[in-house]
């Protein structure tokens, strides 16, 4: 079975060729982002397997959802979409985007994961720190895990960076065993 990432990749790309081309790569993020959340919710996915509707009404059922905020040419992707039975794909379309978008203006998304909350001081010096090292601007979020024990977990897309205790403590246990 093919990945869903490998099949939305094309039109993530062609999406985002349009967009920069047009000059209107916020826009289309927008739009990508809520038609992703539109088909992630249970009732309309279900609308949109029905079998008894055809490619140009589960497409018009999501523009007619999404409102008249949505550009023209994103309405003809969705038709593209519709037409090859690719609809469900929209939040790894939406996904894709956001990387291209973020490769292109040398940002990078860094998410945090931390025993406890971090404070603004923590998270700006921990933004300083991860632009340095990536040598890009930087997004941060971050989240909380009481089950970290202490620390942190750093994810920026490859790069993983393990600070926390449970971490540390499971490379404890894995080198005991040996």
């Amino acid at each position: 079975m093919i990945e869903p990432t490998t099949l939305a990749r094309p039109y993530a790309r062609a999406a985002f060729e349009h967009a920069r081309a047009a000059n209107q790569l916020d826009v289309w993020k927008a739009s990508l982002a809520q038609l992703a959340a539109l088909t992630s919710e249970p009732k309309v996915a279900a609308s949109l397997r029905r079998p008894d509707q055809t490619a140009a009404q589960r497409a018009a059922t999501l523009m007619s959802l999404a409102g008249e905020s949505l550009p023209e040419a994103v309405g003809n992707l969705l038709h593209v979409l519709a037409d090859n039975g690719r609809l469900a794909l929209l939040p790894e379309v939406s996904s894709l985007f956001e990387q291209f978008k973020q490769s292109v203006e040398s940002a990078v998304a860094v998410h945090v994961t931390s025993a406890y909350p971090l404070s603004d001081a923590e998270a700006d010096q921990l933004t300083a720190s991860m632009e340095a090292r990536l040598a890009r601007s930087v997004t941060l979020t971050s989240e909380t895990d009481p089950s970290l024990l202490g620390g942190a977990l750093i994810r920026a897309n490859d790069l993983v960076i393990d600070g926390s205790i449970r971490g540390r403590l499971n490379k404890l246990a894995g080198s005991l065993n040996q």
